[in-house]
């Protein structure tokens, strides 16, 4: 904010100077303005043991923001709107096929160490981010940081505004949603500090979901924390590496019940663990039981 005054007092010599720097003037303040939101956040972090010189880079790197285009959607997003019978086409499954070819050695690996078929693997990086070619685009770092701050009543305010009014909840609905996601995002946060320490990766570099969803397996941070697999054995753990990716989905779904010969209604109830959502996992066993068809 102390650059905002200095450049407010300036103004005043330069009044006759175009709207351009006014302009200018205005982004730049409402940039700090924003970042400010992340003050109590920062503090939170430093109190649960993070390095506060650690924190300070993080939040003084020049891509850190207060992200409410990424955010917003999380608040407005509907699993009704999504389409998942375009994964059913015969383009897409086609597609799936020259994966499981392109990758059937990793794929192979998995079911063998896991217990879970190559099918199954496939339809859900399919789904999940068609086959390893659509990440997202929305910073995780600053998408988790966003939602973990929104315990500020400003940075609440700053989001609530930012969202479509023919889009939103009503505010009482959004009030409860911020307070639960919140909390939901700081140890998704943490979580993200941590993998990435751990594997020598910058977090402010990683793209994903407005969710903070990461990786060709859109795993979130605590479960790339938890479950993620080193599946090429480089001694690194990086989910926008098929190897990698292909190897913690099979984690993940042995993890949460998954195993050699599962009944349908058993693999049904797992793949929810992935994605709760009736639709998605129905989708998920259509698509394997196509791929095994031939």
């Amino acid at each position: 904010m102390l650059k905002c005054k200095l450049i407010a007092l300036l103004s005043l010599t330069a009044l006759l100077l175009t709207g351009v720097f006014f302009t200018a003037f205005g982004t730049a303040c409402a940039a700090d303005a924003s970042l400010s939101f992340f003050e109590p956040l920062k503090a939170r972090l430093a109190a649960d043991g993070f390095s506060p010189d650690r924190i300070a880079r993080l939040y003084g790197d020049s891509r850190a923001a207060f992200d409410t285009r990424s955010v917003s959607l999380f608040f407005v997003h509907s699993e009704a709107r999504l389409n998942y019978d375009q994964f059913t086409t015969t383009e897409s499954v086609d597609r799936a096929r020259a994966y499981l070819q392109a990758h059937e050695k990793a794929l192979a690996q998995a079911e063998q160490t896991y217990g879970v078929g190559p099918e199954v693997i496939t339809a859900i990086i399919l789904v999940e981010t068609q086959l390893g070619t659509m990440t997202g685009g929305s910073n995780v770092f600053n998408a988790l940081s966003t939602m973990a701050a929104l315990t500020d009543s400003g940075a609440r305010e700053a989001l609530w505004k930012a969202i479509p009014k023919d889009r939103r909840f009503s505010r009482k609905e959004f009030d409860k949603k911020a307070n639960k996601k919140s909390r939901w995002a700081y140890d998704e946060l943490k979580a993200l500090i941590r993998y990435t320490a751990r594997e020598n990766m910058d977090p402010g570099a990683i793209a994903g979901s407005y969710a903070g969803a990461m990786g060709i397996s859109q795993f979130m941070p605590s479960n790339a924390l938890r479950l993620a697999i080193d599946g090429n054995d480089d001694g690194r753990i990086d989910l926008f590496v098929h190897e990698d990716a292909i190897a913690s989905v099979a984690n993940y779904l042995r993890h949460h019940g998954w195993s050699a010969g599962i009944g349908s209604k058993k693999a049904y109830r797992v793949i929810l663990r992935y994605n709760y959502s009736s639709y998605y996992a129905k989708t998920i066993l259509k698509i394997a039981k196509k791929l095994k068809s031939g």
